[in-house]
C-alpha cells in the first residue's frame, strides 16, 4: 500500500496554527486545468487565496482537493484547488508559513474559472489562454541558458495587499 503524502496534513496544521494565533492564512496556488478559481485574479499562472474563516464558507481541506466558497467582487464562487497545486500556505501578517514543491503533470498552464453559486459547471471560453510555446527551436550547438529568476526553481513568497 503506498504511503499517504504529508503535504495535506502539513497544510491543515499550518492553517490551524494561523487561525489559532489570529493570523490570516493565505494559500499560494499554481493554476492549471484542474484548478477552479476566478480567472480575473490569476497572475502569471498563480493566485493567492485568503482562506481565513471570515473570508470563506464551507472550507474542506481534504487529502486531494481543497474546496470552499468565497466572494470575489461581491459574487459567491465555488473554489476547488488540487493539493498538488498548492505551493505555499503562510500568515499574511508575518509571512511565516511553508512552501512546497508543485508536481503538476504536463498539463497546460490554464485554469478553469470558478463558477458562481447556482451557475452551470462550465462555459466555453472559461479557460485561461495556454502558455506560449517557444517561437523557435533552440540551436543544439548553443549551451543551455540558465533558468530565469521567475518561473524556475523553488517558488518564492511575495506579499500581496
Amino acid at each position: 500500500m503506498p504511503e499517504t503524502p504529508t503535504k495535506p496534513y502539513l497544510l491543515r496544521a499550518l492553517y490551524e496554527w494561523c487561525v489559532d494565533n489570529g493570523y490570516t492564512p493565505h494559500l499560494g496556488v499554481r493554476t492549471d486545468a484542474r484548478t477552479q478559481v476566478p480567472t480575473e485574479h490569476v497572475r502569471n499562472g498563480e493566485i493567492t487565496l485568503n482562506i481565513s474563516p471570515t473570508a470563506v464558507h464551507r472550507l474542506q481541506m481534504g487529502n486531494e482537493v481543497i474546496e470552499f466558497s468565497a466572494r470575489f467582487t461581491g459574487v459567491a464562487r465555488q473554489i476547488s484547488v488540487p493539493v498538488a497545486n498548492v505551493y505555499a500556505l503562510y500568515a499574511r501578517e508575518t509571512g511565516h508559513g511553508m512552501t512546497f514543491d508543485v508536481d503538476v503533470p504536463n498539463a497546460p498552464k490554464a485554469g478553469v474559472q470558478a463558477k458562481a453559486e447556482g451557475e452551470p459547471a462550465s462555459h466555453p471560453g472559461s479557460l485561461l489562454p495556454a502558455a506560449k510555446k517557444d517561437a523557435a527551436p533552440s540551436d543544439p550547438n548553443e549551451p543551455p541558458k540558465p533558468p530565469s529568476a521567475r518561473g524556475g526553481g523553488r517558488p518564492t513568497l511575495r506579499r500581496v495587499k
